[in-house]
């Protein structure tokens, strides 16, 4: 090979790899978890961006609520369109059966900001977890 289309190949490398792996974007999302109208705390939460078809949801963040049954999450992953973010609760409110209780709730698209550290924060407010959510399920491996 020529030195000078090694140094050609060298500079163009990043910029295409970069187009492999799409681009960088990020959501942050907090919220209060309560049961039965007391602060849920240690209930597991977990930022994902929500893929379809075979590929999995990338996990992007994930912690715990607090005292107060407050939690706050932020990531960001690399992907070709627009992320959807969600979060995945997973929770024992009213609750004997085993496993969780898992919910989902979705970030709106306008809480997304590219590059990997958000300039904003999507604000879920205060989630009651007693009840039945709509398309609630079960999760043992959370």
């Amino acid at each position: 090979m020529q030195p000078n289309l090694i140094v050609l190949v060298c500079l163009l490398l990043p910029s295409l790899a970069d187009g492999l792996v799409g681009f960088t974007q990020s959501s942050a999302v907090k919220g209060v978890l309560m049961c039965n109208d007391k602060p849920a705390k240690n209930v597991k939460v977990k930022l994902y961006d929500n893929d379809s078809g075979p590929d999995l949801d990338d996990l992007m963040d994930s912690g715990k609520t607090d005292a107060d049954g407050r939690f706050s999450l932020a990531g960001h992953v690399d992907e070709f369109t627009t992320i959807d973010p969600k979060i995945n609760v997973y929770h024992d409110c009213d609750d004997w059966l085993p496993c969780q209780r898992r919910i989902s709730i979705y970030v709106p698209s306008k809480s997304v900001t590219k590059g990997s550290t958000p300039d904003k924060t999507y604000d879920a407010g205060v989630i009651q977890l007693a009840g039945k959510f709509s398309g609630e399920t079960r999760d043992c491996l959370n």
